[in-house]
């Protein structure tokens, strides 16, 4: 089902599905337009499924949502599946309701020393209602300037590099602080969306939007920390990530001495 019937199907049973006459009227807050709208930006190297994740719950809102880029040409992510962005950093709309960055360590990593693209994300962080990303899109808004004395979250392994932004790193799947709220590593993105819509249409909405997407985790292994996968199994990952860790971390201390921090 392409998106266009997705939100046919959804625009004829919402109303009796996620927003029905007490929910919408009780829980919905003022919207920055008609409707939500989200611009979600796309860069290359992403982690699929660190769009994919929330851009699905955030569909069901039957918001809008702009994916943006510098310009239209298809963006390739790390699994070789290309994203179209639907609009420009030029074009896209400030004033929306959530501002995100999806993570890619590599393509964190580049972002991190693009001053167009650092323009952009300051921009929409002055003017989005909240501001956020998942896994190292947090990396992002720090060299951007946007987590100077925030709370804010990433993805474990690089987690140490928020302070290098005047950020205060922690250790939780959704880290909120005013209206900059960040998720951890990629599957964090699913906690991290049904959150937001809770904040946007209320928790009963994000309920029936977590029972239509089945989202009821049983992972077959309990691996999914640090802590509970172990120190070899964790030392060899770490090991084997070095060099795009120091490269992050080194774009991380050029970003900040250019913001002075």
């Amino acid at each position: 089902m392409n998106r266009r019937d997705f939100n046919q199907l959804m625009a004829a049973v919402g109303a009796g599905i996620l927003f029905n006459n007490e929910t919408a009227s009780a829980q919905t807050p003022p919207s920055s337009s008609d409707g939500l709208v989200f611009a979600m930006l796309v860069h290359p190297k992403m982690i699929l499924l660190d769009l994919v994740g929330p851009m699905t719950v955030f569909n069901m809102t039957m918001g809008k949502v702009h994916l943006v880029w510098k310009d239209k040409t298809p963006v390739p992510t790390e699994v070789g599946v290309s994203i179209t962005p639907t609009t420009t950093f030029a074009d896209c709309p400030r004033k929306v309701d959530v501002f995100f960055i999806p993570g890619g360590l590599a393509g964190s990593t580049a972002l991190m020393e693009d001053p167009e693209t650092l323009a952009f994300v300051k921009d929409m962080a002055a003017n989005a209602r909240y501001v956020t990303a998942v896994c190292t899109g947090s990396l992002v808004l720090g060299a951007a300037g946007v987590l100077q004395g925030k709370r804010a979250t990433t993805l474990w392994n690089v987690r140490d590099i928020l302070p290098t932004f005047g950020a205060i790193p922690v250790h939780d799947r959704v880290v909120e602080d005013g209206n900059i709220i960040t998720g951890g590593g990629t599957t964090a993105g699913l906690d991290f969306g049904l959150d937001i819509v809770a904040r946007l249409r209320g928790e009963d909405v994000a309920k029936r939007i977590q029972l239509i997407i089945e989202y009821d985790p049983h992972p077959p292994f309990d691996a999914g920390s640090p802590e509970k996968a172990g120190p070899e199994i964790t030392n060899a990952f770490l090991k084997a990530r070095k060099s795009v860790m120091d490269d992050a971390k080194t774009a991380a201390l050029r970003a900040a001495e250019r913001l002075k921090i």
